[in-house]
């Protein structure tokens, strides 16, 4: 199957191009985020990271749904566009933090656009491409996205923090984020579909919300969500840990250990649509779940048998493991929304995903980030832990709606 054959529609190639840009100026927010933390915090810089993508999740949990609500009669591109320039905006104050506290705050508020952006910008996507096929290959092209953002911005980071310090990066994020908006702009962006029957704020609010819960399959993507929460908070918050605090690696081991978690992930994304072709949505997705399970076990025993002196490469394969099995439950679950969905409610299914997802990283996160201050092994047995009985609940949860399954 051909993913890269949907860029030859104009407008879906603007907007794929927009993403990889805004995604490149993440990428090295993470990087950058994560050495600021390090300076400011020394060995605490785990549980300063965990604190700050709590936070985060705290915006995307609580205020998605109402931001949500509150834009969901305006205009797609200009709510994009606005976010896409409030994000640059904060973003521009992150190289002036001087205390923890300011991280903080600066992150709420970047992320509070980031939340009213994101489920916007993927829920346009199945308006552009109509045919399921092509939607498909758009989900694996978008994860595709993601994991060479996962390889290419920290080596990128890597190679600008041998000349600059890491404050230069913040840089990276605005540009990407104005770059982001300019492209929108020029999209041709489909209008929403209009009913004319007018729902009040609270109805639309929790119109999503309501939707998985009447949805069995949106059920399992609510239980796999927990697994793929549990393997990359261990990722994004204890890397910096793994790195400079147990083996006192540099600045640059950091960004090769979010690399391999991205290198797992592309190189299953590059396969996903053929595997959901033969083995459907929820089989793949479960596939997914039992491997991110394989990744913590070992996660686990590597953390308890480490040795500081030795080599950190089996880190680097458990993180390309962690990075395989979230990509095969995320890469196909926009499909099960596509399936429970309709014009007029999409925006708010999407926004419900993102919100709900995220529920789930704001419990994992302040697990790997402050228990893992107190204990590492603790902290990713207590992951496992999690993950373990969420793969189980989905397995059941999936298994009588097989027959109904969405198939390439």
């Amino acid at each position: 199957m051909d993913i890269f054959s949907v860029l030859c529609d104009g407008a879906y190639r603007k907007l794929f191009t927009a993403q990889v840009i805004a995604l490149l100026g993440t990428g090295m927010l993470t990087v950058a985020l994560g050495l600021l933390a390090f300076d400011l915090a020394g060995e605490n810089a785990g549980a300063v990271v965990g604190t700050a993508l709590t936070i985060k999740m705290v915006a995307y949990v609580g205020l998605a749904p109402i931001l949500a609500a509150a834009v969901d009669r305006l205009p797609r591109k200009t709510v994009m566009v606005g976010a896409d320039v409030v994000r640059a905006l904060t973003a521009l104050g992150l190289p002036l933090v001087t205390d923890v506290w300011q991280i903080y705050v600066l992150i709420f508020l970047l992320q509070a656009a980031s939340a009213t952006f994101t489920p916007t910008f993927q829920s346009t996507i199945p308006s552009i491409l109509t045919e399921e096929r092509d939607y498909t290959r758009a989900l694996s092209l978008s994860r595709l996205a993601y994991d060479l953002e996962a390889i290419v911005s920290p080596i990128a980071a890597a190679a600008l923090l041998a000349i600059v310090t890491y404050n230069s990066l913040f840089a990276a994020t605005v540009i990407g984020f104005l770059g982001s908006a300019t492209l929108v702009l020029v999209t041709k962006v489909p209008a929403r579909a209009v009913d004319g029957v007018t729902v009040n704020f609270w109805r639309r609010a929790t119109e999503g919300i309501r939707v998985f819960a009447r949805t069995r399959s949106l059920r399992l993507l609510m239980l796999m969500n927990v697994v793929v929460a549990a393997g990359t908070a261990l990722v994004l918050v204890d890397s910096v840990v793994y790195v400079k605090s147990v083996f006192a690696l540099d600045d640059s081991a950091l960004a090769i250990a979010y690399a391999a978690f991205g290198v797992g992930s592309l190189l299953i994304a590059l396969n996903t649509p053929r595997l959901v072709a033969k083995r459907g949505v929820a089989r793949t997705m479960r596939g997914g779940a039992a491997v991110v399970l394989i990744g913590l076990v070992a996660a686990l025993a590597f953390t308890i048998t480490v040795d500081p002196t030795g080599n950190w490469w089996p880190l680097l394969l458990i993180w390309a493991t962690l990075g395989a099995g979230t990509s095969l439950v995320n890469t196909p679950s926009a499909r099960l929304l596509l399936a429970a969905s309709d014009e007029g409610n999409r925006t708010l299914v999407y926004t419900a995903q993102f919100s709900l997802s995220h529920a789930c990283f704001l419990v994992s996160y302040p697990i790997a980030g402050w228990v893992g201050a107190w204990n590492l092994s603790a902290a990713v047995l207590v992951l496992l832990a999690g993950g373990a009985l969420a793969a189980g609940a989905g397995w059941r949860v999936s298994r009588p709606t097989r027959p109904a399954e969405p198939r390439g």
